[in-house]
């Protein structure tokens, strides 16, 4: 197949699925056409994967540029040139509204698209209802719609009362990629072999709360030695690192910003910490999982579907920093307890969420999405 992805190409779990998709898709011969208005983060190029920019000039007319019509248009002509099958968008908006435009415009061929619901683009909703008929549309009008949990499928279905079906296809993890580092000269460059490495990667927005995993890990720091990675960039840093001055701990948390291989970081940890406001799936946890790292996560949307509490790690109330903080260090204190928990997120992640398991399932969507489409025609 000759396959469309849009997605945001910033650092985040739509981005990151979208980009990884298209890499699995392009290994199992399907050539994959990007369209976004930069290089994803974690793309890498060959024979099969190929990158159409979308450039938004700017006109003084316009106070915002019409970042949504330029990539409809940019849609449009790769839908055409390369002859593509089909479209699949990452968000809804405005992914899905450009989509819709894009395959409009067409008039000698039909270029269906499927919209991926990720979380934030559903959400946002509840933030902000004036969003609400447009990302109906959207949704309505895509030829196929997913989401990445049962907690957003439900979601979406009551926020937004849409008739079309969402398919579950849940996030997914490279398990040959993600897997325990057996070299210990990576772990010793960030920990003594007496310290505990916990670790935290997002976008260091608000709904991650961050102030609550310096907290957590200021706890921790009082009772065990231990080094904390803070992985990625975002508003919230600057407060991230004023509050470790603050607690005392600064020496012993390490910002080591945005980073493309995420595998080799958590191969190394211990603990990844996720106390986020919400996660729809908690992609990055899914990625510790595979490493045999467990998880200190809050028991919000689509995580539990993710993390089994005492199983693979421990799930706790929002905000729940003295409850976290003890997790942490009854898995520190018990290297049989980390070495079981470890071993059955990796059984879980391999078993349920490997990257050979979940792309078939697009596949066959692609498949019976683009024969509807041209049965309809």
């Amino acid at each position: 197949m000759k396959i469309g992805i849009t997605c945001y190409p910033t650092y985040g779990g739509s981005g990151v699925v979208a980009t990884e998709l298209g890499k699995e898709l392009a290994g199992r011969g399907h050539d994959v056409h990007f369209i976004s208005y930069a290089l994803p983060i974690r793309l890498t190029m060959n024979e099969r994967i190929f990158f159409h920019e979308v450039e938004v000039l700017a006109y003084p007319l316009f106070e915002y540029p019409p970042y949504d019509l330029v990539l409809a248009t940019k849609m449009a002509e790769v839908m055409t040139r390369y002859d593509l099958d089909i479209l699949h968008v990452h968000y809804a908006i405005p992914h899905s509204i450009s989509a819709y435009l894009a395959k409009k415009m067409l008039t000698d061929r039909v270029v269906p698209f499927v919209t991926t619901l990720h979380g934030t683009d559903i959400t946002l909703v509840g933030n902000d209802r004036s969003y609400l008929p447009i990302t109906r549309f959207g949704i309505e009008q895509s030829d196929a719609v997913t989401a990445v949990s049962e907690y957003l499928r439900r979601r979406t279905i009551e926020e937004f009362q849409v008739q079309r079906p969402v398919t579950v296809v849940p996030n997914f993890v490279d398990c040959d990629v993600y897997d325990r580092a057996t070299d210990k000269g990576l772990r010793r460059k960030f920990a003594n072999d007496d310290e505990g490495i916990l670790i935290h990667i997002s976008n260091f927005r608000p709904v991650k709360r961050v102030e609550d995993v310096i907290a957590i890990f200021a706890e921790v720091r009082k009772k065990q030695k231990a080094r904390l990675l803070m992985v990625g960039d975002g508003p919230e840093r600057p407060k991230a690192e004023w509050l470790a001055n603050t607690h005392g701990i600064a020496k012993d948390v390490l910002f080591v910003g945005k980073q493309n291989e995420m595998n080799r970081l958590l191969s190394v940890s211990d603990i990844l910490l996720l106390p986020s406001e919400l996660e729809s799936f908690g992609l990055v946890a899914l990625e510790a999982m595979a490493c045999e790292v467990p998880v200190i996560a809050t028991q919000v949307g689509g995580v539990p579907e993710v993390v089994r509490h005492g199983v693979d790690g421990f799930l706790y109330g929002v905000g729940d920093v003295s409850s976290m903080a003890e997790g942490c260090l009854a898995i520190l204190n018990d290297p049989q307890l980390s070495s079981n928990m470890g071993k059955a997120a990796r059984e879980h992640a391999r078993h349920n969420f490997c990257a050979s398991k979940i792309v078939v399932q697009y596949e066959d969507l692609y498949h019976h999405t683009i024969q509807q489409a041209h049965t309809v025609k």
